[in-house]
């Protein structure tokens, strides 16, 4: 263990010593009731890289003492899942990691398929891909799905804090002086990945010299250095990073190129290419909407540009992205549309589905999938026919209210208001 690096070392040998995803392993949580109760099923877990996956599945095996291996998809073939099977069957239960779920070919696939049918493997897949759409459903069918997040500012600072006064995993033995803002670009500059926090905090501890007295001091450009990023100026709470993104969207939304391109010049300074990413799809599809519908496809596709190149040739496509949606016309009809729609569900207006509208498959129905009374509209000319859609409680309700922003939703207001009056 003791040339392992810091976060495979730190992995968790408990359900409670797992930091963040308490949604999952928190008290009286999914996966904390299965290890209580000693019934675990095969899973799925999913997310991006560093949140605990892995943690994850060493606590589980660590909770419950069974036998835990970990596998490849990719890298590990099919006399290794067999080899893994028999230890399964000596034993009576073994749990399998198996990475990157989603690479799984159909004979691997078949061969661990019986063994999940009979509890001999409990199969914790790990992927950063969507299961619904990267996982064979045969795999799929046979495990529960969990989403992971990234951990927030304050789970890395628990696992950081845990990494320094661990004595025996960590790195308790050393005499370290973390300053606070070294501390803090730790925490937030990794984006929620833990792996990336601890690997780059040892590697400053163990390439820094001790100073006479043997104390390591870890500045905030060193760990600026090992973590590759470099640090945005944070205030005495650690928002300053929170309001450069801030500013940044509200500065595209009110269609100030020059303040947006500042605040992008930040976020590049900081290294920061995640934030921007996301905030920028956000943007697109929140604030440019349906007033400019090709923003979205366009923003995507400069992000992934930008993620190709690297800095600094990064910053080409992002400002092109950025220009166009700072002087793109603005609709929030979408967002509003569904919110409303949400607002409705969740204080308990649903209803029920009008009988037209139901599968009557197992009805035996003559036109198979429609209900009785329902309307068929490719049947007529118009492409639409007047027949309610909406549960009685709301059959009157209109969650989309379209704006004149834009030539798109301009056309999608006129079609929709014909429906309205048909």
């Amino acid at each position: 263990m003791k040339n392992q690096p810091l976060a495979y070392r730190m992995r968790p040998t408990s359900i409670e010593e797992v930091s963040g995803q308490q949604h999952l392993v928190g008290e009286g949580k999914i996966i904390a009731r299965m290890v209580k109760a000693r019934q675990l099923a095969s899973m799925i877990l999913y997310g991006p890289p560093g949140i605990g996956k892995t943690s994850i599945a060493s606590a589980i095996a660590g909770s419950t003492k069974y036998a835990f291996r970990t596998l490849n998809a990719v890298t590990n073939n099919k006399k290794d899942m067999e080899i893994v099977a028999a230890e399964g069957k000596m034993s009576g239960k073994v749990i399998l990691l198996l990475d990157e779920v989603h690479r799984l070919d159909k004979a691997k696939q078949d061969f661990l398929l019986p063994y999940l049918e009979n509890g001999t493997i409990i199969l914790i897949g790990a992927t950063t891909s969507n299961p619904y759409h990267a996982i064979n459903p045969a795999i799929r069918s046979r495990c529960q799905i969990f989403e992971l997040f990234p951990l927030t500012e304050d789970d890395m600072k628990l696992t950081i804090r845990r990494a320094l006064s661990d004595e025996i995993r960590g790195l308790g033995k050393y005499n370290i002086n973390l300053d606070n803002e070294a501390f803090e670009h730790l925490a937030t500059a990794s984006n929620g990945d833990a792996r990336s926090a601890l690997n780059a905090l040892e590697l400053a501890i163990l390439s820094t010299e001790p100073d006479n007295e043997g104390i390591v001091h870890i500045t905030t450009a060193i760990a600026e250095e090992c973590l590759q990023m470099k640090s945005l100026a944070h205030d005495k709470d650690g928002d300053a990073h929170y309001d450069v993104l801030s500013g940044f969207q509200k500065s595209i939304r009110g269609s100030d190129t020059n303040a947006a391109l500042h605040y992008l010049g930040r976020l590049i300074e900081a290294g920061d290419l995640p934030s921007i990413s996301r905030r920028l799809l956000v943007i697109a599809y929140e604030d440019i909407g349906l007033a400019n519908p090709q923003a979205g496809p366009r923003t995507l596709a400069a992000i992934q540009t930008a993620e190709k190149i690297g800095f600094p040739e990064a910053r080409i496509p992002l400002a092109n992205a950025i220009i166009e949606l700072c002087l793109s016309p603005k609709s929030n009809s979408a967002i509003s549309a569904i919110d409303a729609a949400l607002a409705d569900i969740r204080s308990g207006r649903s209803g029920e589905i009008p009988m037209h509208l139901k599968d009557a498959h197992y009805k035996g129905a003559k036109d198979l999938g429609r209900g009785i009374g329902y309307k068929y509209p490719h049947d007529y000319d118009t492409g639409w026919v007047k027949q309610q859609y909406l549960p009685d409680k709301l059959k009157n309700k209109q969650y989309y209210q379209p704006k004149q922003t834009g030539k798109f939703e301009q056309a999608l207001a006129t079609v929709y208001e014909k429906i309205l009056k048909s």
